[in-house]
């Protein structure tokens, strides 16, 4: 019995050595120019994983797994800061040094702009977007916003100095959120955002939790988070999802450029030979009007491949802690365990499918400037090589869970 007992013992302490082996701290000293910040809050980016500092300015997070992590520190009269952290095979001590932040300890005056309450409710849309989800959400200090709209460019830009704190009263979330970049252009309909998002859980009863944790099943599942996350484990077709492509072909309604160029440069001398103002009889109006809409006209359509695409040959090795995806033309994904809803379908969002394609919901990821890296989280490395459309464009902030999350397991 005692040899036993002692053999027991042993395998839990080899056990106990073997998971601490696996993980891993980050630790360090928060402070400005002279001194360390006591009480500066640390927080780690797409997690629920916090600390504050200490009467020094020290801290440390610890049981953290090897990959890529983004600390972001929060104290007042401190701008936010970020700094990017990698773990390999050991612990990281790191020294974060803070900036004063002028708009906080001046006082500001803001001039009055007739249009910010639009631009704002243009930023809540693209930001945290349209989703049933959506309507549960709410900016807590839209006054920290600094927006701004280029008329020559069409472009929309939104900034901040501080955190922007939103409430998500669907999942049952308060995310702060560390916004470095956000732009809409209104001509191309591209939205691009980047930033650090802090997960917080809000206080519920029994009951209201039980529907936060549904809906978290809801929104993780079919996600792109999902989707990264089982293929870095080689389980995507397991987890439901078809990956196949979305070809760009010419299109066969609109003339060679060269042929367009040429009726309009045709049009053109016309014009400054005769005086447009004074001989308009000599211009052919409805024959500048079709060259002018072919010119306009996108020179590809997108097809659908019905080909798949077999994730041994998609999925690259990089490192012990990454893999990358480089490929051509969209992946075009499909999550067969969930339908479109009735409120996607009536977004501009949707993506062409042949008649014969069930309505699963669908996404198209375009690689931007490849390769792509991506870790056993779901997090992506390289977040603006991908543009996404379809159904992962249409679920934004609303619906987005944290990296830690692990859903419930499937009855």
């Amino acid at each position: 019995m005692y040899k036993r007992l002692l053999v027991a013992l042993l395998f839990f302490i080899l056990g106990a050595n073997a998971l601490a082996q696996n993980t891993f701290s980050i630790s360090g000293i928060v402070r400005d120019k002279k001194d360390g910040l006591p009480g500066a809050s640390i927080y780690l980016s797409g997690y629920k994983v916090a600390t504050v500092a200490d009467n020094n300015g020290r801290f440390k997070l610890t049981n953290l797994k090897p990959g890529s992590y983004d600390l972001l520190v929060q104290i007042v009269g401190y701008l936010p800061y970020s700094k990017s952290v990698i773990i390999s095979d050991k612990s990281v001590e790191v020294d974060l040094v803070l900036k004063e932040n002028v708009a906080q300890l001046d006082e500001v005056t803001v001039r009055a702009d007739p249009n910010r309450q639009k631009y704002i409710n243009q930023f809540k849309e693209f930001f945290i977007g349209k989703t049933p989800n959506a309507t549960q959400c709410r900016i807590l200090n839209p006054q920290v916003l600094n927006v701004d709209f280029d008329i020559t460019k069409s472009t929309l830009t939104v900034s901040t100095t501080e955190f922007l704190v939103v409430e998500n009263k669907a999942l049952g979330y308060r995310l702060k959120y560390m916004l470095d970049h956000f732009e809409y252009n209104s001509r191309t309909h591209i939205i691009y955002y980047s930033g650090h998002p802090f997960f917080e859980e809000l206080k519920a009863s029994a009951a209201k939790k039980k529907k936060y944790i549904a809906a978290r099943e809801v929104a993780y599942y079919g996600s792109s988070q999902h989707f990264f996350r089982s293929l870095y484990a080689g389980k995507s077709q397991e987890e439901g999802f078809i990956i196949n492509k979305m070809v760009k072909i010419p299109n066969p309604n609109r003339y060679p450029e060269y042929l367009i160029n040429g009726n309009l440069e045709k049009i053109k001398a016309v014009a400054e030979k005769t005086g447009i103002r004074q001989n308009k009889g000599k211009i052919d109006t409805a024959l500048l009007a079709f060259w002018t809409k072919q010119k306009e006209m996108p020179r590809t359509i997108d097809k659908f491949s019905r080909a798949d695409v077999l994730t041994d040959t998609l999925v690259h090795y990089f490192n012990q802690n990454l893999r990358y995806l480089n490929y051509t033309d969209g992946l075009l994904i499909q999550y067969t365990k969930e339908k479109e809803s009735l409120a996607y379908s009536k977004t501009g969002f949707w993506i062409f499918r042949p008649l014969d394609v069930p309505e699963n919901e669908i996404s198209v990821a375009n690689l931007t400037e490849g390769p792509v890296r991506f870790y056993e989280n779901g997090g992506i490395y390289d977040s603006r090589s991908l543009l996404y459309e379809g159904y992962w464009a249409y679920e934004k902030i609303a619906d987005m869970v944290p990296m830690d999350y692990i859903p419930l397991p499937k009855k």
